[in-house]
């Protein structure tokens, strides 16, 4: 048995500064824009190992068969449920559906500042409810391009966006990490999170369209963000507190995007922002980028096939995110693996706890009702519906996993 040591220094700022090594190596690497964010990772994860070692005294044996614990756990569930939806994506992409799906909901409006809210937050905040850790980022971040933005604006401007719905991502990964980790009821914290959340999902909004376009222009638009943020911000609240915290993103973007568009069928800014890089509401338009061609407009049917994939992976997920199915997955779907040497050999002590306790290091392999897994199904009955064959299928994720592994 190892009891861990939570202050090796005999001193809170510097047991503090050491423990905190690991997050500020990878953070500064990431920042200097030198170093890819694998590496980083990589280097951190090193770091790490010998604060833990050297440090905080905890056996060599101990640490590495927690990083191989910590690896496992990261791919499943959290890299399985980006690499399903990067398959998706990449099949709508081949089909040609993607385009389509991009020049659809670019067309609901000209202007730059609303299609943000209705790219950016509304329907970003889907991809972070479906699948999340940078999914929506680089969906909405390839939409926003499309449109005419620049990769840079797309980029941060996604980033900005995903603040309100990243609380329940990935059908509320980090409220069952919070919850594993604090062994308190999910959706107690899920509640909780959806009491202060919505203040902050109202905020959001104004402060996108005011990163992009000044305070001027944001209070030209202040109607549609004030649905935007409203529409998102009371689901937000309702479904995490009377239903659960699982599909909240999902239900809050949908209503979301339903609000904004109805609304902007009734009402249009008095200036029309139809250029990315335009940085005031003089209708002069000085600086404005030259027009681009206008994309053929798609059918109704190739934009409800367009729609399609996204439809199934909204009543495959809201399934998935039930009690219900999960128990029923996990009934016959459910692999227990105590790590030898590291499950129970660890003793959380004073002043953590008032005993001595055992810590557990069980990788629970509940493959089925994994997040990731209802992805791959909705993949996969989506791929089919669109046009691919089985073999078609499979060379498909095999040039996924390629591009993931690449990149």
């Amino acid at each position: 048995m190892w009891n861990q040591v939570y202050n090796p220094f005999n001193n809170s700022v510097l047991s503090t500064i050491a423990a905190a090594l690991p997050v500020v190596t990878l953070l500064v690497l990431i920042a200097s824009n030198k170093v890819k964010a694998h590496v980083a990772a990589i280097i951190a994860l090193v770091v790490a190992n010998c604060v833990a070692i050297f440090i905080f005294t905890m056996p060599a044996d101990m640490s590495l068969r927690a990083t191989v614990l910590g690896i496992v756990t990261g791919f499943f569930p959290i890299g399985w449920i980006v690499l399903n939806v990067i398959f998706l994506y990449r099949l709508t992409v081949e089909k040609g559906m993607f385009e389509t799906l991009q020049n659809t909901i670019g067309g609901v409006t000209k202007d730059r500042r609303l299609q943000l809210l209705l790219i950016a937050f509304s329907f970003g905040a889907f991809f972070e409810g479906a699948s999340g850790f940078g999914t929506p980022v680089a969906v909405t971040g390839a939409i926003l391009i499309g449109l005419g933005f620049s990769p840079l604006a797309a980029s941060g401007l996604s980033l900005i966006a995903n603040t309100a719905p990243v609380a329940y991502g990935a059908l509320g990964t980090p409220i069952a990490g919070l919850a594993s980790v604090t062994g308190l009821d999910p959706f107690l914290l899920g509640a909780m999170v959806g009491r202060q959340l919505p203040f902050f999902s109202l905020i959001v909004p104004f402060w996108l369209i005011w990163a992009f376009a000044g305070w001027k222009a944001m209070k030209d638009v202040w109607p549609a963000i004030l649905v935007t943020g409203v529409s998102f911000a009371i689901p937000q609240f309702l479904i995490s507190n009377f239903i659960n915290p699982w599909i909240v993103d999902i239900g809050a973007s949908l209503i979301s995007m339903a609000c904004l568009i109805g609304f902007l069928k009734i009402w249009q800014p008095k200036v029309i922002w139809t250029s990315a890089a335009l940085r005031s509401a003089d209708t002069s338009m000085e600086g404005r980028e030259p027009p681009k061609a206008a994309a053929a407009k798609p059918t109704t049917a190739q934009v409800w096939m367009s729609l399609l994939p996204w439809i199934i992976v909204c009543i495959v997920l809201l399934a998935w995110g039930t009690n219900v199915v999960k128990l029923w997955l996990n009934s016959f779907a459910t692999w227990n693996y105590a790590v030898p040497g590291l499950d129970k050999a660890i003793n959380k002590v004073a002043p953590i706890v008032a005993a001595p306790t055992p810590e557990g290091a069980v990788f629970s392999f509940t493959w089925l009702s994994y997040t990731g897994s209802g992805m791959l199904i909705a993949a996969i009955i989506s791929g089919l519906l669109i046009g691919f064959s089985p073999g078609g299928l499979v060379a498909a994720y095999g040039r996924t996993i390629k591009v993931c592994a690449i990149r």
